[in-house]
């Protein structure tokens, strides 16, 4: 929205709310308080870009890594990867082990006071170094078994 466009809305708004209001609340707060909510309104709009922004930009070459990534999702190695590594993390109880650390750390924080994001900020860290390197290992020389019969 232009700049005359906000101040014809904030101006329309204001002499709604004083014809409508009686209350005595200064000019500058109710300005303020009409043009925060017209801008919170606002914002939550999803535009796409502008012509010009995509005219500007260039096509660019997938990296190696997405187009590896692209290859294991379009014939299911992807899932069939993820699927192995639930099973070797369940099986060498890693799993049991990064539930008990999460335990430990709700207790220890209070129920109450934990959020999800916390929670994962500290754990992952110790979930990624505890991983054990046989299960990197088989994971790694399947996802080379799979490049060299993808020829990629």
């Amino acid at each position: 929205m232009h700049r005359a466009h906000i101040i014809i809305s904030l101006y329309t708004q204001i002499s709604q709310s004083r014809s409508s209001h009686s209350l005595n609340i200064s000019p500058t707060k109710q300005i303020t308080g009409v043009f925060l909510n017209t801008m919170k309104s606002k914002s939550s709009v999803n535009r796409p870009p502008t012509p010009d922004v995509l005219e500007d930009t260039p096509e660019r070459e997938p990296t190696l890594q997405e187009l590896i990534n692209i290859k294991l999702i379009e014939t299911g190695e992807k899932e069939r990867l993820m699927e192995l590594l639930r099973e070797r993390l369940v099986d060498c109880g890693w799993k049991d082990e990064m539930k008990s650390l999460c335990r430990a750390f709700v207790k220890k924080k209070g129920r109450n006071n934990v959020t999800v994001d916390e929670l994962i900020h500290v754990i992952t860290p110790k979930g990624r170094a505890s991983v054990p390197d046989s299960v990197k290992a088989e994971l790694l020389q399947r996802i080379r078994t799979f490049l060299v019969s993808a020829a990629l």
